[in-house]
């Protein structure tokens, strides 16, 4: 990709830029699978917005507003939360979207909708499928995150149910839905297989069970991956490594991270109610010192923040420096940390507030939702002011010769620009006629191209569709009387 040892191994300093201005109450910023173009962004009140090469797109995605109850306010936790697209999306146009209904009083609805046949900027809204509901008793902690697996899985975050400290309201009383295993989906973390259909006769169940699920066989519900979460608040899996990362919104005294590493994590109890972070908190459900209990592996005290906001592992192409470390927030007070954990010990924690912070009168709040596009580059929410801003590496070590955002190597190593005589520069960024890349363009360049198409050579591939034909011959001559 063009960067040197010495840029490799040194720090990188940050900073953000501005992406998208102009969409309302922002909740996730993601990506279809393979899609570099694109990024897709929820609107809380129930749209999906894209924004394609840059441009804020007009007509939404996908606008099921009616369906969906809350959303409506910045403090409103209702709304439409999850969006996740099939693995195998290019291939069947399926996505996955978790929202509170209006027809059940804001209980969780997961559906399945699929892209239009015309236009794959626009869904198909009357393709909905409903996957998954379940029964919300209060309009607060209802989680929303949903997400593929490395196993192709879909899990799903559920909060347990809100009302303080887990005690239930109406027929959920006593409470403790997040301990209960049984005919109780809240405070956990679920997993399906949405290939398959395990309910034929029941049409608000259109999943099946994964097999190796902990409680499949005995008792508990065959849905739950783990439990004893509070709220969890923007997991993530790490594209490289398929790890976990839960963060889960604490009572009154702390914030917590939990981490689970691929392949492991089933059947895991996270602890609340009886435990808020590490802290001990009377309440049953059950026993504080459990050595079955899961322990997270940060936390931070209310003196610091009041909410926080989970993030991802980068994995991106521009701040090699930075691969590997955690990013996550505080939606109460825009704090913005970051940390890599290997080994079971966290190291580099750093806070990230004042560097990430975008040139005035610019500025990020309420911080609800961190997000990535298919180069692993991250994107932060900002609710309060309907923005986007992208974490970039403040002096790129690399250039970007169409100002498109994305370094010209990362472009080219992910096909996403053509670099047929292997410079480092994108081709649509240079005169294609120039063959020797010296800035003129003459009889050398001409003869240099019919040797390279004569030899089979892939650097005559003008048209970059792995093959080399009459169409490049022709293309190339194109643009060679052309003068470029």
């Amino acid at each position: 990709m063009g960067l040197s040892a010495g840029a490799l191994g040194q720090a990188q300093s940050l900073t953000t830029t501005r992406v998208v201005s102009g969409v309302t109450r922002p909740v996730f910023v993601t990506h279809a699978p393979n899609d570099f173009s694109r990024i897709f962004i929820i609107e809380k009140q129930g749209r999906i917005r894209v924004v394609k090469n840059g441009t804020l797109l007009a007509t939404p995605f996908l606008d099921i507003d009616p369906l969906v109850v809350g959303g409506t306010s910045l403090g409103s936790e209702q709304g439409l939360l999850g969006l996740a697209f099939d693995p195998n999306y290019a291939a069947n146009g399926f996505f996955y979207v978790d929202y509170t209904a209006e027809a059940g009083a804001g209980d969780t609805v997961v559906a399945r909708y699929k892209v239009s046949a015309g236009n794959p900027d626009i869904a198909d809204s009357t393709s909905a499928l409903m996957v998954l509901t379940f029964d919300q008793p209060q309009a607060n902690h209802n989680g929303g995150w949903i997400g593929f697996g490395p196993d192709n899985y879909l899990y799903i975050g559920t909060g347990d149910g809100g009302n303080g400290n887990d005690t239930g309201a109406g027929h959920f009383e006593p409470g403790g839905n997040a301990q209960r295993t049984t005919s109780n989906l809240l405070g956990k973390m679920l997993r399906l297989d949405v290939s398959k259909d395990d309910f034929p006769a029941d049409s608000t169940k259109n999943y099946g069970i994964p097999p190796t699920n902990p409680f499949v066989g005995i008792t508990g519900d065959d849905e739950i991956w783990s439990y004893g979460l509070r709220n969890p608040w923007r997991p993530s899996f790490d594209r490289a490594t398929g790890d976990l990362w839960i963060a889960d919104v604490g009572q009154d005294a702390r914030e917590e991270i939990n981490f689970q590493q691929a392949g492991l994590g089933a059947g895991r109890n996270y602890g609340w109610r009886c435990i808020e972070g590490t802290l001990c908190t009377g309440l049953t459900g059950c026993t504080c010192g459990d050595t079955g209990i899961t322990l997270p592996i940060k936390e931070y005290a209310h003196t610091v923040g009041c909410s926080i906001t989970g993030g991802y592992v980068y994995r991106g192409c521009a701040i090699p420096s930075l691969t590997g470390t955690y990013f996550y927030a505080d939606y109460c007070n825009n704090l913005i940390w970051s940390l890599v954990y290997s080994g079971g010990t966290i190291t580099q924690f750093t806070d990230r507030t004042a560097e990430l912070a975008p040139t005035a009168p610019l500025s990020i709040q309420a911080i609800t939702s961190f997000g990535e596009d298919a180069y692993g580059e991250i994107y932060i929410c900002d609710q309060n002011h309907g923005e986007i801003f992208k974490i970039i590496p403040r002096g790129l070590f690399e250039k970007d010769c169409n100002a498109n955002g994305i370094a010209d190597g990362c472009e080219i190593a992910n096909g996403t620009a053509l670099d047929r005589n292997h410079d480092g520069i994108p081709d649509s960024c240079k005169c294609p006629a120039d063959f020797d890349a010296n800035g003129f363009v003459n009889g050398d360049d001409f003869d240099a191209y019919v040797a390279a198409f004569t030899s089979g050579s892939a650097a005559a591939d003008y048209d970059g569709n792995g093959f080399v034909n009459g169409d490049d011959f022709d293309g190339y001559v194109v643009s060679f009387e052309a003068g470029c």
